[in-house]
This record gives structure tokens, C-alpha cells and sequence, in this order.
């Protein structure tokens, strides 16, 4: 494929060529009336393992909206089934055991272990415009070890986190491997058709500065250089809740830093450097507001987004599930009518 060649990829290397590409975090999911639809004969698990559902999910939004990019359809969950992992989704994932050793887990083969997934980008490949831009994703390695670790979702994840403490020589062994597995299994999406990729560090922010400079930080770092040195393709890295560790962010080296949307856009910029390339950030309880509010807040994200060398529009966190389609509709004209401008 042509380097560059959708308006998302040219963002994502610090282009800017005259509106400001949008694409929503979960953008594929619970707050489509066909995406509801469709769950009703199948649950989420199947359908995350089944291409054919998968590639019509992925695409069900760009049916809708003239969104600038498509995202897979997944879970930063399933790549570690591949690893021997044995979980399910109650709703959000629980482990049958929490993992507390690298020695439980297998070093992830994409094409043996996930396999559905890569069809799944090559089926979306097939039918998606060549205008649009396919996203492929991971959870970071830190996100992955608290789950691991914890045993399902947590609002501290105090397990993961003392476990980070007591047994540092542990903790550290379970981060490379999950970086190695997370690298491989990113480079395989490329390969199968994903024109960039973003990694979600879900539970970054409740680290500080040192630990996450100590374990999270050299992993991440070599993850995302090693993705690109495989592939050529651009990374994403969202750090969700890590306002206050920007400077840090920096150093992982991700061509783009998506910002959650307590951190102004320019704030972000002055931590991250001036050619730092920004996604995000509107609030999603945004898309609640009457419509001239919601136009208000549009127009002040890409203001603040005019402060970086390149600006992907995008929410501060994933849509919620109870905002309306039309809303949407509305929110991604506006992006692109507005930016368009100037």
C-alpha cells in the first residue's frame, strides 16, 4: 500500500492536509442500533472470534458516518487466550485464575493463536474504501499485567499494583513477555492489512511517575519501536488517566499520543514537544449536549489540537454506550466542516 496514502496515516506522521481526520474510540459498538441488533443471536465472544461478524461490525460504523478510519473489532483480551489464558466476559473479562508468573504463559504466535483476527483485518481490508484507514490495536503491556494479575476489572487494581512491589523480579519477566507477545501480535495486524496500530494502556494513570518509568515505560518504549521497525506502519499510544506523566509519555516514542480529556490539547503539547502528533479529545458526555454546545466543544478541541504538528480528532475515552447515533452523525460533520476551514 501506498505510504500514507488515507488522510488518518498522513496525520499520523505529522501531516497536515486540510481537515482534521476523526474516528471514535469503541466507535464499533453497543450505541448502534444494527451493532445491538446483531448481538441479540450472538454473544460477544463468538462474535469477536467469527470474521465474518467481526468484519461487519468493524465496518457497520463507516456505513453510517463518513468516518476517517475503521477500527477492529475486538478486545485487548484476546490475544491471551493464544497465550494459554483461560478467561470469558461477565461482562468484562474475569480469568479462571489470576496469572502471577511468566511461567504460565506461552509466548503468543499470532497466525496459531489468533488467527481469526488476522482474517478478520483482511476480510475489512477487502471491502473498506481507499479512503478510509483500518486501525488495528492492542492492550499495552502494563493493562494486560494488571487483568493478568487481578483476575478481572478493578477500579485500583491494587493487586497488580502491590505485585509491582513484591515481586518486582516477577512482575518484570511478565511485562517483556507480554511486550514480545503484544510486538508480534501488532506486526502480524500490519501484515494482515492494518494501516496503523494504537495501543491502549487503559490503567497507566494509576502509576506514578517512577514506577511507571521503571516497569511500564522501558517495555512500552521497545514495543513500539519494535512494531515500527517490523512494519513502517504508525503507532498510537493512549495512556489513559496519564495527564501528569506527559514528559514520560514522550519517551515511550509513539508517533501519536492519544490524551484523555481532562488534559487540554496545547497543555499536552507543551509536556509532549512541539512535534508531538495528538488524538483526542473531547469529553464523551459531550455528545449528551444540546447541539450548540456540542459544536462549542468541538471547536474548542481542534483550536487546542492546532497547537501540534498533526491532530487526529477522536473522543477523550470510548463513546458511551447510551449516546445517540445522530449525535455522532453531527460530531463528525462538524470535524470535518469546521477543520476545513481553517
Amino acid at each position: 500500500m501506498p505510504e500514507g496514502r488515507t488522510l488518518l496515516e498522513r496525520a499520523c506522521r505529522g501531516e497536515r492536509n486540510g481537515r482534521v481526520p476523526v474516528w471514535i474510540m469503541r466507535q464499533a459498538g453497543r450505541y448502534l442500533p444494527e451493532y445491538r441488533k446483531l448481538r441479540e443471536s450472538v454473544d460477544f465472544k463468538t462474535a469477536t472470534k467469527t470474521p465474518e461478524l467481526a468484519a461487519r461490525i468493524t465496518l457497520q460504523p463507516l456505513e453510517r458516518f463518513p468516518l476517517d478510519a475503521a477500527i477492529l473489532f475486538s478486545d485487548i483480551m484476546t490475544p491471551l487466550e493464544g497465550m494459554g489464558v483461560r478467561l470469558d466476559f461477565d461482562p468484562g473479562p474475569v480469568l479462571e485464575k489470576p496469572v502471577r508468573s511468566a511461567t504460565e504463559l506461552s509466548l503468543l504466535e499470532p497466525e496459531e493463536g489468533t488467527p481469526y483476527v488476522l482474517e478478520t483485518i483482511r476480510r475489512v481490508r477487502e471491502e473498506l474504501p481507499s479512503d478510509r484507514a483500518l486501525i488495528g490495536f492492542a492492550g499495552a503491556p502494563f493493562t494486560l499485567f494488571c487483568y493478568l494479575v487481578q483476575g478481572e476489572g478493578s477500579k485500583d487494581f491494587m493487586e497488580a499494583r502491590s505485585f509491582l512491589r513484591e515481586e518486582p523480579e516477577a512482575a518484570s519477566r511478565m511485562l517483556e513477555l507480554l511486550g514480545a507477545a503484544m510486538t508480534r501480535y501488532l506486526t502480524a495486524q500490519a501484515k494482515a492489512g492494518a494501516d496503523v496500530v494504537m495501543l491502549f494502556d487503559s490503567w497507566a494513570g494509576l502509576l506514578g511517575s517512577e514506577v511507571y518509568r521503571r516497569f511500564v515505560l522501558p517495555i512500552t518504549r521497545r514495543a513500539v519501536c519494535d512494531v515500527r521497525e517490523a512494519t513502517g506502519v504508525p503507532v498510537i499510544y493512549f495512556a489513559n488517566g496519564a495527564g501528569s506523566m506527559l514528559g514520560d509519555v514522550r519517551e515511550v516514542g509513539a508517533d501519536v499520543v492519544g490524551i484523555d480529556w481532562t488534559v487540554p490539547l496545547s497543555a499536552a503539547v507543551e509536556r509532549l514537544g512541539p512535534s508531538a502528533v495528538v488524538q483526542g479529545n473531547l469529553d464523551p458526555a459531550a455528545l449528551f449536549a444540546p447541539e450548540a454546545e456540542l459544536e462549542h466543544g468541538i471547536r474548542a478541541v481542534l483550536n487546542e489540537g492546532a497547537a501540534a504538528r498533526a491532530h487526529v480528532f477522536n473522543l477523550g475515552h470510548g463513546i458511551h454506550h447510551a449516546t445517540e447515533p445522530d449525535r455522532v452523525a453531527f460530531l463528525v460533520d462538524r470535524v470535518h466542516e469546521i477543520s476545513a476551514q481553517g
